[in-house]
């Protein structure tokens, strides 16, 4: 059980991630989090392409948290690239959005997603939401992810 890998949080809102990064600590998340924010920064970290060719200070994750609504690309335009990219396409990718589209969770999961979890309206929920989180990546087996090799 992998409980101290990084998750990669990928949101366009600066607002939801201080949220996010709040809620964690009061959830007592100990999982390093690292931001990125838009579709392309996404695909760059997973790629490892600079400025996240530092696996050391950007590992890969054991978790992608990510929003669908981004600039630059979508959450479903980097869902559909780590799908198709050997090497990671058996990251855990929740989608984190605020769309209660059924449309949306319809394509989420179409294109690979392992879950769609709603942003709650209330700090006091989103903690509950970390916890939940905390709870599933104790217990979780998480598959082994090989880098990216770039050429």
């Amino acid at each position: 059980m992998n409980t101290i890998g990084t998750i990669l949080l990928v949101d366009d809102s600066e607002n939801d991630t201080f949220l996010f990064r709040v809620a964690s600590e009061k959830a007592a998340l100990r999982n390093p989090l690292q931001e990125v924010h838009d579709g392309e920064q996404a695909v760059a970290y997973l790629s490892g392409t600079p400025p996240f060719h530092d696996r050391a200070q950007y590992p890969l994750p054991i978790l992608m948290l990510l929003d669908l609504k981004m600039p630059k690309k979508s959450g479903f335009e980097v869902l559909a690239w780590l799908r198709s990219e050997s090497a990671l396409r058996r990251l855990p990718v929740f989608i984190f959005s605020a769309s209660l589209r059924k449309e949306d969770v319809d394509r989420a999961f179409d294109l690979g997603a392992s879950a769609f979890l709603v942003k709650p309206s209330t700090l006091d929920d989103l903690v509950q939401m970390i916890q939940t989180l905390t709870s599933w990546l104790k217990y979780n087996h998480f598959p082994e992810i090989n880098p990216v090799q770039n050429s």
